[in-house]
């Protein structure tokens, strides 16, 4: 008889460890986003976005940026369109920062 399968995921540590000190050191970026009006959180939006097209992908300090400023812009959103724009893009960050965990190998 086999053993029952477990339905836990299994993680990397280091691919943890490394979104946490990432989270960690940039206090500094947390910090510019909460001081930024809404042209400049738009500003920054485009940035991150050209930032991601230069790059060809997500990385993970970028995951964990990107999580922080689609986060303020859903909460500073004027219309719906863009609460819903931002929180859309936000889940999926979530999304790529919890499959990166699970997937990386280490």
């Amino acid at each position: 008889m086999l053993p029952a399968m477990s339905t836990q995921r299994v993680i990397s540590l280091n691919a943890a460890r490394e979104l946490k000190r990432a989270e960690t050191e940039d206090y500094a970026y947390q910090a510019k986003i909460l001081t930024m009006g809404k042209l400049e959180l738009l500003e920054e939006m485009v940035e991150f976005q050209e930032l991601r097209s230069r790059v060809g992908k997500l990385t993970p300090m970028m995951m964990v940026r990107g999580k922080f400023l689609f986060q303020a812009l859903e909460k500073n959103a004027e219309t719906e369109a863009l609460r819903l724009l931002t929180r859309s893009y936000r889940r999926h960050l979530e999304i790529e920062l919890r499959d990166y965990v699970q997937s990386s190998k280490g």
